[in-house]
This record gives C-alpha cells, structure tokens and sequence, in this order.
C-alpha cells in the first residue's frame, strides 16, 4: 500500500513549484482540481483525505469522478478535460515515486480526454454594449468600480485572472497611456488605452485614494483583489439589469470571457489584421484567433456578395440547345 498524501504533497512542492516552476494559476487550477477528487473520494470510500492510498485511485474511481462532474456538476467537456489533465500530471509523477503501482497509474493515463463541440463565439453587439456599461450606478462606490471594470474588460479584452491581477501600478494614464499586465503563458504586453477608457480609469483611481502602487486597481470594499467568482457575479448583476433595456441580451449568457470576445470583435470590424488582434489578446498563435472570423457574420455576408456579379439576379438553368433540351428531359 502506497500513501497518496506524501506523492500529492511532493508533486506539488517539488515537481510543480521547483522544477517546473508553474505559474500560481496552474497551481490553483492542480489545487481546485485535487480538492474536488479528494472529496469524492471520501464521499465514496468515506475516507478521509490524509488516509487514502494511491490503490483508492483506480481507473474505475477516476471514470466515476469525471462523470459526476458533468452530470452532477454540470461542469463543461471543456472543464472535464482540463480537470484529466491535472490528474494525468499527478499520475505521471507518481510512476517514478511509486513504479509497483505502474499497471494501475497506465490504465488511469490511458483514460482519454472527451472531444468538445466547436461552438461559435457568443460576443456583444455595440448596442448590447453600451447597454451593460451604463447598467451600473454611478452615484455609488460600486457602481463605479464595476463601471470601470467593463469600460477596461471590453477595450482591452483582458482575461478575468489578468483584470483580477492588476495592481495600481500597472495603469499608467500619462502619454501613450496604457496597461500593463503578465497574462497567460508569463506573457508580458501593454495595451493601449482610448482616450474614454483613460478617464474613466483616472477617475476610479481617485475614488481609489490612498492607495499604494501594489494594491490591486480592482477591489473589494475592504481592499482586497475580486475573485473570479466575484467578477462572474458583478457582469451578470448588470446584464440583467441592462436587459431591461436592451432585450437581445435577454437570451445570452454574459460572462467575462464574452467581454473580451466582444473586445476582439470590434477590432476585427476596425479592420485590424488578426494577427495583431492575437497580439493584443496574447494569444500564442494567430490559429487561436480565427474562431472570431467565424463569428462575424458581416464578413462573411461581404464575401457572399462578392461572388455574385452586380446587376444579376440568382436563376436557374436554361440549356441554350435544343439537343441540350432534349437530353434534360431524359
């Protein structure tokens, strides 16, 4: 019998956070993803955590796991996958910490991720838009804070870790004013910022005063930087409450990731080449960023038109001949 907590512990102290380096999202991602097996586990075997044995872990107990999360959970194929792959890393970690186990950590690696439906981005139209940006009320604290989060998500199209992850310090409103931040990847850029965007920054920082440079640029009433969970909240909040006046929005769901595929949406309608698009999102390949030629809609009616020559009008086939003639009626 082999302890699991010793491998867990040392996958992550040593092959995460030394050899690998990770970056705290996927330490975070690895962490929600163990907390949740762990605890399936105990519901299953009732045993607790610190007590389970890497035996507790059978290819049988990781397909259940998997199962629950989409059925029970309503967790995404997309998530599914993503939760396989951290317990894929852990298992290939522990084929050299525990190589008597080697026949059961092969079958819970030959466990295959589930291939996901390639859907349309879902992205705001400019009426939608501006819709949600005058939602919150700007007399409040709040209201503000959540104004300027939408104005700086939809302009930039930030990820939600990297709007959560910005410090003060990271907004610079002089010339060429911009915004830095370190996304996925450990990818380091700057985005420019519009003159509007500028001042509604300036003026959520002066709300902001005092406050030092490393504190973060979005906050909860105490101080502290919003969670994910937290911004999900505060853009549905006001979707619903844009909704009201803008009816399309009733039948989408508004997520933050659909602020920065409205964010890329409206560069492609600018005109700008995709592969600065991808530059601004921080993208790894420009490949990534051809799911928004997909999406519009405009473009793709441009092209239609065309292929079809001015002045013409679509019919059908006439054969010139009567030989022709006689043959179509065969």
């Amino acid at each position: 019998m082999t302890a699991l907590a010793p491998i867990m512990e040392a996958f992550f102290t040593n092959r995460l956070m030394t050899q690998q380096a990770a970056s705290p999202h996927t330490i975070a991602s690895y962490r929600d993803t163990f907390k949740l097996l762990l605890g399936y586990l105990h519901t299953r075997t009732g045993k607790l955590p610190a007590r389970l044995n890497l035996t507790d872990l059978d290819a049988a107990m990781i397909g259940d796991f998997l199962q629950h999360l989409e059925t029970v959970r309503g967790n995404s194929v997309a998530s599914r996958n993503t939760r396989l792959a951290a317990i894929h890393s852990l298992f290939r970690y522990a084929s050299l910490q525990a190589p008597q186990h080697a026949n059961l950590i092969s079958r819970v690696l030959a466990i295959q991720t589930k291939r996901t439906t390639k859907t349309i981005v879902t992205f705001l139209s400019r009426a939608e838009l501006d819709a949600l940006l005058g939602a919150p009320d700007l007399a409040t604290w709040h209201g503000r804070r959540d104004h300027a989060l939408l104005i700086l998500a939809a302009q930039t199209g930030l990820r939600v870790s990297e709007l959560t992850g910005l410090s003060i310090g990271a907004v610079h409103l002089g010339a060429a004013a911009h915004i830095y931040c370190r996304g996925k990847g450990r990818k380091d850029r700057c985005t420019p910022l519009t003159t509007h965007t500028k001042q509604v920054l300036s003026g959520w920082l002066d709300d902001r005063q005092p406050a030092a440079d490393t504190d973060p640029l979005f906050c909860t009433r105490p101080g502290g930087a919003l969670s994910h969970d937290a911004v999900e909240h505060l853009i549905k909040k006001h979707a619903r409450t844009a909704a009201e006046d803008c009816p399309s929005l009733q039948g989408k769901t508004v997520t933050p990731h659909t602020l920065r595929h409205t964010a890329a949406m409206e560069l492609l309608h600018a005109g700008v080449d995709i592969t600065v698009i991808a530059l601004w999102l921080g993208h790894e390949s420009p490949t990534t960023t051809r799911i928004y030629l997909h999406a519009d809609m405009a473009l793709k009616e441009k092209a239609l038109a065309r292929t079809t020559p001015p002045s013409t009008t679509p019919d059908r086939y006439q054969a010139p001949d009567t030989l022709l003639a006689f043959l179509d009626q065969l």
